[in-house]
């Protein structure tokens, strides 16, 4: 009997496990923290990879042409492609951007006839995501009833003889760990740039239209690898 009440004064008494009771205690909380925090950290990563994605495609789509004897540069479906699948080389492959997004790049210019009704000429479109335009599609404008493209109050207009490439781009969130981590949904960005040369804004044109490229119209939901297969 005394060796039983001893023991249990010794037990009652003891400390030892005390910091190891804390930290299991903690733990799960310290653990959910740092995840939430690696999540929100790869996040940013992302949204700001989709930014630049935009900015790059926008800005190598306002370059693109081969010069004339008559002045004004032509631009070929060859030239799209190649902005479109310059995203994947310059860092979309990275993140499966194709696979799980999208780009929309459209060519805002003035109705032909007037002096500044604004009107999309041409859009084309590359990525898995169903993600229709949320400033407008192909045609758009031809009535007058388009302001520009971009969120309301902040359009871009583009000015007669010349034209803006827009882009929006779309990308439906990876999570690095899980999606109970994050919120984050589907990350956007949108970019423009005025076209830097005296362009012929008539159409895109085909290298050879005996054996024309491939056209990345915007009823198509393809990656990389479905496109150039």
């Amino acid at each position: 009997m005394k060796t039983a009440t001893g023991l249990w004064h010794a037990i009652r008494g003891c400390r030892s496990g005390t910091a190891v009771t804390e930290f299991a205690l903690a733990a799960p909380i310290l653990m959910a923290a740092g995840l939430w925090g690696v999540e929100t950290a790869n996040q940013a990563i992302v949204q700001m990879r989709v930014n630049q994605i935009a900015m790059l495609i926008a800005d190598n789509a306002s370059r693109v042409g081969e010069n004339s004897l008559l002045g004004e540069s032509k631009i070929y479906e060859s030239d799209m492609n190649d902005v479109l699948y310059g995203a994947h080389v310059q860092g979309g492959e990275s993140f499966g951007f194709y696979d799980h997004g999208r780009v929309i790049l459209s060519s805002l210019e003035v109705y032909p006839g007037t002096v500044d009704q604004q009107y999309i000429h041409w859009q084309r479109c590359m990525g898995k995501l169903t993600h229709p335009s949320s400033y407008g599609h192909a045609g758009d404008g031809t009535d007058g009833s388009l302001i520009g493209m971009g969120p309301p109050g902040e359009e871009i207009i583009a000015f007669e003889g010349e034209a803006v490439m827009f882009v929006e781009v779309a990308y439906d969130y990876q999570p690095l760990i899980s999606e109970a981590f994050t919120a984050a949904g589907r990350l956007t960005a949108t970019a423009a740039f005025n076209v830097r040369e005296n362009r012929d804004l008539s159409q895109i044109f085909q290298r050879d239209p005996a054996s024309p490229d491939p056209v990345a119209s915007c009823d198509k939901h393809q990656g990389v690898a479905d496109y150039y297969s």
